[in-house]
């Protein structure tokens, strides 16, 4: 069984190390720590808007996601991006990421002012759009197209 909660800055460190392991993961990256752990710290200072959600199993956190609200003026609401998804290799298929998933849809559900989820996936991660499909979740017929500074 998982439990679904709002992460606290007392786990900054475990936030970081899971993106440390997940943008090595899913793209090969490997992330500067000092400005990750600023970017975490931006969340939780209230300087970004922003949430971290993590799920635990008996008292150990097995995986977390970072939300992220977009303002629909078609929808008049928000949308809910979800971000940053890790789970522990030895949590993965067991259902760690679809309680955090059912979390954040009986959420959005229950309110009038959100309008639905989104997320974005790297589009070499089989693994993980298998995952997103079998959850419910549907490859809309957006493109994403980014510019980001060079580092």
């Amino acid at each position: 069984m998982f439990n679904v909660r709002l992460a606290q800055a007392s786990e900054i460190s475990v936030i970081v190390a899971f993106q440390l392991s997940m943008a090595e993961e899913s793209e090969g990256v490997m992330l500067d720590r000092e400005t990750l752990t600023a970017g975490v710290n931006a969340v939780f200072q209230g300087n970004a808007r922003a949430g971290y959600w993590v799920v635990e199993q008996q008292g150990d956190i097995k995986g977390m996601a970072m939300t992220v609200p977009e303002w629909s003026d078609w929808r008049n609401g928000t949308v809910v991006w979800i971000h940053s998804v890790y789970v522990v290799p030895e949590a993965r298929r067991k259902g760690a990421f679809r309680a955090i998933y059912d979390h954040l849809l009986q959420t959005v559900e229950a309110s009038d002012e959100l309008k639905g989820l989104r997320l974005y996936v790297d589009k070499t991660n089989q693994g993980a759009q298998r995952v997103y499909e079998a959850i419910g979740m549907t490859r809309e017929h957006y493109h994403l197209y980014e510019w980001l500074k060079p580092e």
